[in-house]
């Protein structure tokens, strides 16, 4: 059966002569607007028990999405049911607008920048109106505005994550600008929690950024901690991973790690603080940190521009899921990145059961002098 389609206008003139009109597209499209009149019933809830909405297979009835393909695809699966009197609306909600017809708005107050904004989230089934305003109520720690921090950051603040706390003590250097994709060349010299917080207030005024300009120490990192839901490492040394590491397992918060090295990176995720002996922690992985003839930093050797920013969004990634609470998290797994070669490869990883900070029923030894471990 060939469904036929009429344009609003013709729509419109059914409609007022009592024709039911129902809107398929989901709940969070319903709230930036529908047509006057229109029920709103969900494409999926309508299709999986018609006769629930719907009891008479003879009744005339117009469907209507946003495009016109949604409401077609549901009159056509209606009319497979045994339903003999169905029309789409083409061009949809859309149309319906664009010809000036009347449209609602749901009953109180609806917040149409926080639904155009994230369109594209909520129409995502495993993130949706409840998994949005999960980001929106979120706290994210980002340690470092740099390399890594300026590509996390920038996604976490588009992605909707409420509060963005970033801790960094540096400044603008134009040496930055290769890799460090939060700030600009009329920005140099100012402190980059500040430039981070104008590019980010740029994108995304929804998110609220909490620039600290401090650098990361033993007399500060608790405060840092306080009420956060995730880390992001963009450290670039290695004192202060083995102190976020440790302050993230004494408050039980996870640690979402990353590095890079001239052409190569790797991330993982560590959350031995929740769920300790099952999940290692950055102790478990490196018990002791390398001498640092063997790991300059970017300064000394360089680094590929664009590999920051490929860690960076692995990270972002990763932060997400956690926030979300969807898909595989990295936890337990080193993933590294040879940007040469265009090549993943994945390391698992197992919790230490002799770490000194994350091992079961380990009493926590307390911070020590970072800076030391790691010269010794």
């Amino acid at each position: 059966m060939a469904i036929q389609e009429l344009t609003p206008a013709q729509a419109r003139q059914r409609q007022q002569q009592g024709v039911r009109l129902i809107d398929v597209r989901d709940a969070h499209e319903r709230l930036t607007g529908m047509a006057e009149g229109a029920d709103g019933i969900d494409r999926a809830v309508l299709e999986a028990a018609p006769l629930a909405h719907v009891p008479d297979l003879q009744a005339p009835l117009l469907l209507i999405c946003q495009s016109g393909r949604r409401s077609l695809q549901a009159a056509e699966t209606l009319a497979a049911l045994g339903y003999t009197d169905i029309v789409s609306v083409a061009g949809g909600t859309s149309a319906w607008q664009a010809e000036g017809l009347p449209t609602v708005l749901p009953d109180g107050d609806v917040d149409l920048d926080f639904h155009e904004r994230y369109s594209r989230h909520l129409k995502l089934p495993e993130i949706g109106l409840a998994g949005q305003q999960r980001l929106a109520e979120a706290t994210v720690l980002v340690i470092g505005a740099g390399g890594l921090g300026s590509p996390a950051a920038y996604y976490l603040a588009a992605a909707g994550v409420g509060t963005l706390r970033i801790a960094d003590d540096d400044v603008v250097d134009r040496s930055n600008l290769q890799r460090q994709i939060l700030h600009a060349e009329d920005r140099i010299g100012q402190p980059k929690v500040q430039s981070a917080a104008t590019t980010l207030g740029a994108l995304n005024p929804r998110t609220r950024i909490e620039a600290v300009a401090e650098r990361v120490t033993s007399d500060n990192v608790d405060r840092l901690l306080d009420g956060v839901d995730l880390v992001l490492d963009g450290a670039d040394n290695f004192p202060v991973r083995y102190l976020l590491n440790d302050a993230c397992v004494l408050h039980g918060v996870v640690l979402v790690y990353g590095a890079v090295h001239r052409f190569d990176g790797q991330v993982s995720v560590f959350d031995a603080g929740r769920r300790r002996g099952e999940c290692p922690c950055y102790r478990c992985l490196f018990p002791e940190p390398p001498p640092a003839e063997a790991a300059p930093n970017c300064s000394e050797v360089g680094v590929l521009g664009v590999l920051p920013g490929v860690i960076g969004l692995l990270q972002a990634t990763e932060a997400l899921k956690l926030l979300l609470g969807i898909g595989v998290p990295l936890a337990g797994r080193l993933l590294q990145f040879d940007a040469l070669r265009m090549q993943f490869r994945e390391t698992r990883l197992a919790p230490d059961p002799d770490c000194p900070v994350c091992a079961p029923g380990r009493a926590f030894p307390g911070y020590i002098d970072y800076a030391a471990f790691c010269a010794g």
